[in-house]
């Protein structure tokens, strides 16, 4: 969606264009053989083992568009523009600077810092010189992308529109600060957002975030101040935040609203962590903190054919202490999430665990113990064969019995056939125990299976499966979007009985539901979004008279 927003404040500059079918620009950023002479050698464990340092450290910064003297008058004119990243902007996330030690790995992790910043569409750190003072000069190499989008966007999936009427900046002034002021409507609800994100509060590693939502059915404020684990080599943390939130809460049943309350949360997070930084390829990180978070139900203002069920006011209090552990291992590929763009695949292992204990002497309305964990794992099995399965438990002990429980557990595999072909799969699970009343496990189009209402089943275990033949072209229309395609498969259901969720008047579900259908995908080559345009038409193969024959689903992800 966001996207197309970028178009409507572009597509004045590329109208007088003439329309041009370019080959992808592959912009690896690699850096003349000319600069990379030298009379030593540039082998990172001699260096290392020389102790050399790190010497001069020269930032170049590409325009949204290369090559300006072979460019026609509108590409010139978006460039001119353009506010350009500030070279300060980039200095402030490199992990090294001139007079420290030279180490390889560093340089490697803010290049994938670089990597990740919404405002760059590619960047690499390279040692280009060792100097006789036993000192290594260091080129950091940027491209700029286009970070202003206002305009309209407009998305659709599970037969539903959404309406988006915004304006971002993810590079404000090239400052890499972000803002944001968007007005939507969904199927949930109509909303005015303002959001602002500094990541490098003056010029610290303290992130500012703010956000107000001005909502139909009512509003939302958040406030955070962090000093994150911003590297893997960073040795504490620390951060506070709250939000507020009063909304109206929908439960479903085959795409259909079927109970509706009103909620107003209230949360507030406090915590930090130690760590002896990156050590033989492992990190390890001791976390603690405090949580608070009450939610108080209501009445919703009534709906005709709508049940007014309202759950119980809950407060969870806790303090809570854990572990974070992370393998430092990636690997650069291009062409599986993304088209056309750099992306560093986490193949090592990870894995974060909490445990809390909520009492009513800390003002929760039952006594339990909380347990939240992650765990990844990335293999490599084959050559250009990659998989990452992922595992997520969360849930707390009351009286001797889970409540809220859920395990998800997942897997990825991607099968490289060709350099511009790639054939995916996913299967995940989730299972559960004692949901609050205000959660529901739900199936449709919004959560994969594409062909299908959103939100069109319920229950307490919940399977899905997706096959992909994904497509990458070297079409780049107007040098602004990279064009991929895909070709899917989906296949899910749910087990068990929703309270909410009736299907026939008995509460169990449909059985499995399958899909197949068609796409095309548009990664964004020269805007800050980093996203990818899913136009996709899905037939369903299963399921009752009430579902369209066809689906058309229109939205904006950050992966294909």
């Amino acid at each position: 969606m966001k996207t197309a927003a970028t178009i409507s404040v572009l597509c004045c500059l590329w109208a007088v264009a003439e329309a041009e079918e370019a080959p992808v620009e592959q912009v690896a950023l690699n850096l003349p053989p000319a600069a990379r002479s030298s009379s030593h050698s540039l082998d990172d464990a001699r260096l290392q083992l020389d102790h050399a340092l790190i010497g001069n450290v020269e930032i170049r910064i590409d325009d949204v568009f290369e090559d300006a003297n072979d460019l026609s008058a509108p590409y010139k004119l978006a460039n001119a523009l353009h506010i350009s990243t500030r070279v300060r902007t980039i200095a402030e996330q490199l992990l090294f600077h001139t007079g420290d030690a030279y180490n390889p790995h560093a340089l490697a992790e803010s290049a994938r810092m670089l990597r990740e910043q919404r405002y760059l569409s590619d960047a690499t750190i390279e040692p280009v010189r060792y100097n006789d003072d036993n000192t290594v000069d260091v080129v950091v190499h940027v491209h700029d992308v286009w970070t202003m989008s206002p305009g309209i966007s407009f998305g659709r999936k599970g037969g539903a529109n959404a309406v988006n009427l915004e304006f971002e900046d993810t590079n404000f002034l090239g400052l890499g600060k972000q803002i944001a002021v968007d007005r939507s409507s969904d199927v949930d609800r109509d909303a005015w957002r303002f959001a602002y994100k500094d990541p490098h509060l003056f010029g610290s590693w303290w992130r500012l975030g703010a956000s107000y939502a001005d909502m139909s059915d009512g509003r939302e404020e958040s406030l955070s101040l962090t000093r994150p684990f911003y590297s893997l080599d960073t040795r504490w943390s620390l951060g506070v935040g709250g939000f507020d939130s009063t909304s109206t809460q929908s439960q479903y049943s085959l795409g259909e609203i079927v109970n509706q309350y009103a909620v107003h949360q209230q949360a507030f997070d406090l915590g930090g962590g130690i760590s002896e930084g990156l050590q033989d390829g492992w990190v390890r990180r001791w976390i603690t903190g405090v949580r608070y978070d009450a939610r108080d139900f209501s009445l919703a203002p009534p709906k005709d054919g709508v049940n007014a069920m309202v759950p119980e006011d809950r407060v969870l209090s806790y303090p809570w202490v854990g572990i974070e552990v992370i393998q430092d291992q990636y690997r650069q590929t291009r062409n599986l999430d993304q088209i056309g763009r750099t992306e560093d695949l986490h193949l090592g292992r990870s894995a974060r665990l909490e445990l809390g204990y909520a009492s009513s002497a800390f003002g929760s309305t039952h006594d339990a113990v909380v347990l939240n964990g992650t765990l990844q794992a990335g293999f490599e099995p084959l050559e250009d064969h990659y998989s990452i399965s992922s595992l997520a438990l969360n849930g707390r002990l009351e009286d001797g019995e889970v409540h809220n429980g859920t395990l998800e557990v997942g897997s990825r595999y991607y099968m490289r056939q060709s350099p511009r072909r790639v054939l995916f799969g996913a299967v995940s699970a989730s299972f559960t125990s004692n949901l609050d009343p205000d959660t529901q496990l739900l199936l449709g189009g919004d959560s994969g299976l594409r062909g299908y209402p959103l939100r069109y089943q319920a229950g307490t275990t919940r399977a899905l499966l997706t096959l992909e033949e994904r497509f990458y072209t070297r079409w780049q229309p107007l040098k602004l979007f990279n064009v991929g395609a895909a070709v899917f498969f989906d296949a899910g259901r749910t087990w068990g009985t929703d309270p909410y969720a009736l299907a026939g008047g008995s509460g169990e579900s449909l059985g499995w539901l399958r899909d197949v259908g068609v796409g095309l995908r548009l990664g964004s080559a020269r805007s800050g979004l980093g996203n990818v345009l899913h136009i996709d038409v899905a037939c369903p193969l299963d399921g009752g008279k009430d579902i369209d024959s066809v689906q058309f689903l229109i939205e904006t992800r950050r992966s294909f």
